[in-house]
């Protein structure tokens, strides 16, 4: 389909103005874990905050993908909106990643750090960006389509989206936090798609991942149950091939074992009294 991706060259770490508040982990080894998956109604709010600057930020960065683009300038578009909305982008300086957003092209399932590798006409890229404001970090990602691409990638793509919004409307208190990798799973497995398993979603609020994990496969003894206040992220990546996968030297960057393609999409989600809201909308 089009030649295996190769590392390239990473510029340094973009700065941040002393004024925009930075998330506790920043310049340490590992971040805090462990907060309450419900949260109040004013933490909530904060969230909307943080989650729709991410939306936006996404979009902004959604706009710029074509062929001819490097990696590297999707992260400064980015890392820009973000620090222009008095947002820190939280995937800088956690656990020592060096950019402010992810970008995972064609085989790469997640964690694609940004470079100077260049789009071309029909690649598929994902773009994971968090904002952290308030106190609180609103995550998400979306898969792009760079120029004309191929009706397999195409059809990847498109029901990658359509599996994730198929899991948040499933999402209901007194259900099971299962139901979200069970619906994934039934549609992915419709078209042969393979459904990551390694990668989750998670708990998020004052802590980037609370500990709480969001499988997107069907895992029968996940006994968790959905109550309203609940937030976490929906994050399926499915892939054309195999699930297993290899880690890059960077130690971040995953790709596929066949090298085959893999989509993903991400919603930061809060359970509400009837469902769910999606914080994370533009």
């Amino acid at each position: 389909m089009t030649t295996l991706l190769q590392p390239g060259r990473v510029s340094p770490m973009r700065k941040v103005p002393a004024h925009i508040e930075r998330p506790e982990y920043v310049g340490k080894k590992r971040p805090k874990t462990g907060e309450s998956d419900v949260k109040t109604p004013e933490m909530i709010e904060r969230m909307r905050v943080a989650g729709r600057i991410a939306g936006q930020a996404l979009e902004e960065v959604g706009k710029h993908v074509r062929p001819g683009v490097t990696t590297d300038e999707l992260d400064r578009i980015g890392h820009e909106f973000l620090l222009d909305h008095n947002a820190y982008p939280s995937t800088l300086g956690y656990k020592g990643y060096p950019k402010s957003l992810c970008t995972s092209i064609n085989e790469v399932i997640c964690h694609g750090i940004p470079d100077d590798t260049v789009l071309r006409d029909g690649d598929i890229v994902n773009v994971d960006i968090t904002a952290y404001i308030g106190g609180v970090h609103g995550d998400t990602d979306a898969t792009f389509l760079v120029g004309e691409v191929d009706e397999e990638s195409r059809l990847l793509v498109e029901r990658t989206r359509e599996a994730m919004m198929r899991a948040i409307k499933a999402v209901a208190p007194g259900r099971q936090l299962n139901v979200v990798g069970r619906v994934i799973e039934a549609y992915a497995k419709r078209f042969g798609y393979g459904v990551v398993r390694d990668f989750t979603g998670h708990g998020i609020g004052t802590t980037f991942h609370s500990g709480l994990m969001v499988p997107h496969y069907d895992d029968p003894s996940l006994r968790v149950e959905l109550v309203p206040g609940m937030t976490f992220t929906i994050e399926p990546m499915l892939t054309l091939g195999t699930i297993e996968y290899e880690i890059w030297p960077d130690q971040w960057t995953a790709v596929t074992k066949d090298r085959k393609r893999t989509a993903q999409f991400e919603h930061t989600i809060v359970v509400t009294e009837t469902g769910s809201e999606i914080l994370t909308l533009p």
